[in-house]
């Protein structure tokens, strides 16, 4: 009896090489998936950092206010580390308490990054009645 060139496999010849392509598959998914999240991760930082960003020029405006009960413009504007900022002043309801030295005033500050993302703050804040 001769030797055989190739040995006999049965009924699992050819196998082999489905095998691979399917592991290749599995493989090729499972990077693409991976990368996808690591792409979502990358946005959310840059998200996060830019609201960040947006927030504490909103404190460093707030901080520059006058003190409580000092008269407020009613319009104010400007740009704080490459934040464009805008603030209104407007009165509150129609609260009238005559023997009252403050009425309430409500400020609206925005904050706009250089990318278009804008942050909006409202508050009630006491302002003299006469204006000084």
């Amino acid at each position: 009896m001769r030797p055989r060139p190739y040995p006999d496999h049965g009924s699992n010849a050819g196998f082999a090489l489905i095998e691979a392509l399917v592991a290749l598959l599995v493989i090729a998914i499972t990077l693409s998936a991976i990368g996808s999240l690591a792409a979502t991760n990358a946005r959310g930082v840059d998200k996060l950092k830019q609201h960040v960003g947006l927030v504490a020029t909103v404190r460093l405006v707030g901080a520059g206010l006058p003190r409580a009960g000092e008269p407020l413009p009613q319009q104010l504007a400007g740009e704080l580390s490459g934040h464009r900022w805008q603030m209104r002043v407007s009165r509150f309801g129609d609260m009238r308490v005559d023997q009252s030295r403050f009425v309430p005033a409500l400020i609206e500050l925005r904050v706009r990054s250089a990318s278009g993302a804008m942050l909006t703050v409202e508050t009630i804040r006491l302002q003299s009645r006469d204006g000084s």
